[in-house]
């Protein structure tokens, strides 16, 4: 199976192939909108902004699995991504990435890559924080947190996972590698 091969919903409800994707740098971010994370949404669209005409995309699925944090419609989530952040990028349908609802995407990224890399000692303490409030994330694998990022190649390989602490710009060099 290929990342190609799964559907997801458009926030319009709509089925959409990740095959659209094909040959673009992707990624994938779960995301909340009432998170001490949502301020990423920034390095997020600034990513968008210096790499969209380049070939990147970011899919944005938001998720209400970790403290509620993202409980309004899809609707409400993308009108307040576009006032606050000024988001242009693709935002989906709500998720859950957990679990028995589990979404097939998040099963996929979670089978390819199941570890994100923590760096850093203030981030090693934040996710260990994390990991002990998440009611989802049950196996090693699981989502620990909203915000963690998949970033996939113009293949369809998924080559780094990012933990909800890492700030999108920092991950810049690894996006410029994967247009080259």
């Amino acid at each position: 199976m290929s990342i190609y091969d799964i559907k997801i919903k458009n926030r319009m409800n709509e089925q959409v192939s990740l095959s659209n994707f094909k040959d673009k740098v992707l990624l994938i971010v779960n995301t909340a909108t009432g998170c001490g994370f949502t301020p990423q949404y920034k390095g997020l669209e600034e990513l968008y902004e210096l790499y969209h005409d380049k070939g990147f995309e970011i899919l944005d699925f938001p998720c209400n699995q970790f403290g509620h944090q993202a409980p309004g419609s899809d609707d409400e989530i993308h009108d307040f991504c576009q006032a606050k952040y000024q988001t242009k990028f693709d935002q989906f349908s709500k998720i859950d990435v957990n679990g028995d609802n589990e979404h097939p995407l998040y099963k996929f990224l979670k089978e390819k890559m199941p570890k994100e890399e923590i760096k850093g000692l203030k981030n090693k303490m934040a996710m260990k924080a994390i990991s002990k409030i998440s009611k989802t994330a049950k196996k090693d694998s699981d989502i620990k947190w909203n915000f963690t990022k998949f970033l996939v190649d113009k293949n369809g390989e998924v080559v780094k996972r990012y933990d909800p602490t890492s700030d999108p710009i920092s991950f810049k060099k690894d996006i410029e590698e994967l247009l080259k």
